[in-house]
Formats: structure tokens, C-alpha cells, sequence
């Protein structure tokens, strides 16, 4: 049976520590945070394993608060001109078993007003970007089925930063050249804060996860993991 697991309180929560971003605030206010926020997502992180792991057994949720899924609170702020030590956010990202690859993994963000998903490499390295590349010039027929899916294109969008003219070392007159010019291979998919509280918005990220599956199948196979 579907449940809602976010509440209107988990985006309040986070929309008044946007204005007082502050250790105070936050230690005062600690225990809502653990029962409005981080308790409903290590929820939904471990009630979301079993479906993971019948789109891939090489995703893993991991319901743990500290070193699993969920991203910490916590801002890395040595080398931010923003010394705000909180985001205002929530993240959880169902990453690949082998932790010491570069991998795609699926990603989800909650802030008031800002709802996505998203599955792929964001700003990858050189040698990780040039094996994607690699493998689009490959397999070229895959590639465009595989973005031009109706069940990817209803729910994702490609998105990400792009060149201004082909890579060197790849044909400039390609025909998937502007996929190439690439920097980033992310899908995004966007819902409500309305669509985020209702009890169907785990069976409609799952869904999400199923269709952009094929997309995340050729980058983790570009890099050479397992699907």
C-alpha cells in the first residue's frame, strides 16, 4: 500500500533554516530536524531498496544516518566563501557497489519549492567523460534509442553543462556531434512539494528510475561497471 513520506513539515523545517542558518538555531531546533526530516527519509531510502533492486542489484540503498544514501546536512565549507554551515536541502543518492569507481547513481533533492531526480555523471573527469564519448561513437544506435525512448523522454530531460564546439579527437560532422560536445550525461526529472507529500510519490520516482534505467545502463557500462 502507497504512504506518503514527506509532510509539509520536512519543507518548513528546511525553509527556517534558510533564515537562520546558523549552529544555534540548528541545535536548538536538532530534534525536529531527526523527526520531520531524517527519519522519513531513512524511510523511504530503506522502504525504496526492494524496487531498486529489481531495476538493478548493483544500485544500493542504504538506510544507514550516517555513510549510507542519505547526504549529510552538514556544509563542507573550508574552501566556500558561503560559510553557512547547513544546506537547505535534503539529498539521497542510490550509488553503484563499487564505491571506487566513477559511477551513475540515482539522485534525489527536497527543498521548499524545488523537487528532482536525476541519474547520471555530473562534471565527470577526463578519462571518465572521454569513455562516455567513446562509447556513444560506439554505439550510436543505442545511444539514440535509448534518449529518444517515449518512457525516457515523457519523464527526463537531458541536462548539464555543454562545449561550444566539438571535443578534440572526435568527428565534428557526427551526426550525435551536439551529444558529444557534452560535458555532463544527466537525466532530470522535476515534481512538485504537493507531489512530493502525497502518498504516490514513491511509486512515481520509481517509475522515474525505470524509465531513465537504459540511460544509466549505457554510462555504468561506458565506465566499464556492471548494470
Amino acid at each position: 500500500m502507497a504512504k506518503a513520506y514527506f509532510t509539509p513539515a520536512f519543507f518548513k523545517f528546511f525553509a527556517d533554516l534558510k533564515k537562520h542558518n546558523n549552529k544555534p538555531w540548528f541545535d536548538a531546533n536538532k530534534a525536529r530536524y531527526e523527526t520531520v526530516v531524517r527519519a522519513p527519509l531513512l524511510a523511504f531510502i530503506a522502504d525504496f531498496g526492494p524496487t531498486l533492486r529489481r531495476i538493478t542489484p548493483h544500485l544500493v540503498a542504504d538506510p544507514r544516518p550516517v555513510g549510507g544514501s542519505m547526504f549529510r546536512i552538514y556544509r563542507d565549507i573550508r574552501f566556500s566563501k558561503d560559510k553557512s554551515p547547513y544546506k537547505t536541502h535534503a539529498s539521497v543518492h542510490f550509488g553503484h557497489r563499487d564505491h571506487g569507481r566513477p559511477a551513475p547513481g540515482y539522485y534525489l533533492s527536497l527543498a521548499p519549492g524545488e523537487v528532482y531526480a536525476g541519474i547520471g555523471l555530473w562534471h565527470p573527469e577526463p578519462k571518465t567523460l572521454a569513455q562516455v564519448r567513446d562509447a556513444i561513437v560506439a554505439h550510436p544506435d543505442r545511444w539514440w534509442r535509448v534518449i529518444s525512448a517515449k518512457s525516457f523522454t515523457a519523464r527526463c530531460q537531458l541536462e548539464g553543462r555543454s562545449l561550444k564546439k566539438p571535443p578534440r579527437g572526435y568527428d565534428p560532422d557526427h551526426p550525435l556531434v551536439e551529444h558529444l560536445k557534452l560535458t555532463d550525461f544527466v537525466a532530470m526529472s522535476r515534481f512538485t512539494q504537493t507531489q512530493a507529500c502525497s502518498a504516490t510519490f514513491m511509486p512515481a520516482f520509481a517509475e522515474t528510475c525505470r524509465a531513465a534505467a537504459p540511460f544509466g545502463e549505457f554510462l555504468t557500462q561506458a565506465v566499464g561497471l556492471p548494470w
